[in-house]
């Protein structure tokens, strides 16, 4: 096995899914499945086992909602013990403040149950190429490498959107929407920590598509900004 393959250990309850998701990563080039297990209890097993016989585990596939504790936990517990493994969040949860205490907690991807291989593979890939330049053999990045590096992981050219744009964002830009009588670009930019430019791609986009409906906002000062109300 080459010493560039990715090894991936799936966390997930469901046996089902579990096996389905072990299959996609074994269908991806540059990854290894490094097994599966279904539990918190068991994952915590697993990684104290590898860590004594000195196996490398590099990506936890890791479902949010395990029977036995919650993702988020697992997260800190692998921040707080210095352990150096990725973890890629897959659950049916679309809340904007788990998409947010997931980036907080170190989440490098989140996939949005269900999904289908190919926007399994878009992740992997995105990932793949962030892990690459992670495996420099510089100590010290310049800021473009390092924007390239998280480039890698923010950006997408998912199937169905335009280049730039990516459906994690564009779920949490619907439900800014839902959530709201209405959004200008620079609210969902400040809510999303996103550039407006950036926010007012995906309103477009939405709006484009009769998701979104756009109509203009008074009141302030200065020329009235475009408000975005869900459709």
């Amino acid at each position: 096995m080459s010493d560039e393959t990715i090894r991936v250990l799936v966390v997930e309850d469901d046996p089902r899914t579990a096996q389905a998701h072990g299959e996609y990563v074994e269908r991806s080039p540059g990854f290894a499945l490094a097994g599966i297990v279904h539990t918190a209890a068991e994952l915590r097993r697993r990684l104290r086992d590898a860590h004594a016989s000195g196996e490398r585990i590099h990506l936890l596939l890791l479902d949010f909602n395990l029977p036995d504790g919650h993702g988020l936990d697992i997260c800190r517990e692998l921040r707080a013990a210095g352990l150096m493994i990725d973890v890629i969040a897959v659950t049916a949860v679309r809340e904007l403040e788990a998409v947010r205490a997931a980036v907080a907690v170190g989440v490098v991807q989140y996939l949005i149950k269900p999904f289908t291989f190919a926007v399994f593979t878009q992740k992997m890939r995105a990932y793949a190429d962030y892990a690459a330049r992670m495996r420099s053999s510089v100590s010290r990045l310049s800021q473009t490498e390092v924007d390239g590096a998280f480039a890698t992981l923010r950006t997408s050219n998912a199937p169905g959107l335009p280049k730039g744009l990516s459906h994690q964002t564009l779920d949490a830009v619907q439900q800014l929407l839902a959530d709201a009588d209405g959004r200008s670009a620079s609210e969902v930019a400040e809510a999303l920590g996103l550039s407006r430019v950036t926010a007012r791609r995906y309103l477009e986009f939405l709006a484009d598509r009769g998701i979104a409906a756009r109509s203009a906002r008074h009141g302030g000062r200065g020329r009235p900004e475009t408000e975005y109300t869900r459709s």
